[in-house]
């Protein structure tokens, strides 16, 4: 005898989550979208940000493939401690990232040839897919946070590749336009 496909219900701290990860994928992208229009004058060097940034991003990573290891090795705990690192240092990236660009201003990419259009196109799948895979990371950890194990694997087959292309062209971009800073 066949057990019935059961869909179980959605938990209900699952609709608060998921709300307020809208209203924050919101607030995060019209925020990252101001950074670039408004500058805040400030009586302190902000320039080592950048390298915190890309020590941020480069540990997002390491936590991102540790975080896969343990998965696919069946150990929920481990996985769990991992994308929570995951989860810390992206926010810990974002408000830093967030601080530098509203009192900073951007480093032009100074190098001709080949390299640049290398460069451009890093930067702006980095950019773009950033922007597009963030409210879906928010997602796929509440579904994971609240136990829908099944709809989060199936988000974070799809998410997990963008976003650790993200976490590790984060620090190539960084590489490539630091001899510009």
């Amino acid at each position: 005898m066949k057990p019935e496909n059961k869909i179980s219900p959605v938990p209900p701290n699952a609709k608060l989550l998921n709300s307020i990860a809208s209203v924050l994928s919101v607030i995060v992208l019209s925020t990252v979208l101001l950074m670039r229009r408004v500058k805040i004058d400030v009586d302190f060097d902000l320039s080592f940000l950048p390298t915190i940034h890309a020590l941020l991003n480069t540990g997002v990573a390491i936590c991102l493939g540790i975080a896969i290891y343990y998965i696919k090795r069946k150990n929920i705990n481990m996985h769990r401690t991992f994308i929570y690192m995951s989860m810390i240092l992206s926010f810990l990236f974002l408000l830093s990232y967030v601080m530098y660009h509203f009192t900073t201003e951007e480093v032009k990419y100074c190098h001709e040839g080949g390299i640049r259009y290398v460069y451009f196109f890093i930067l702006i799948t980095h950019i773009a897919l950033a922007g597009l895979t963030f409210p879906f990371i928010l997602f796929t950890f509440v579904r994971g946070y609240t136990g829908q194990v099944e709809a989060h694997r199936r988000m974070a087959k799809w998410v997990y590749p963008f976003w650790m292309y993200v976490a590790l062209t984060g620090p190539i971009v960084y590489l490539m336009l630091k001899s510009c800073m």
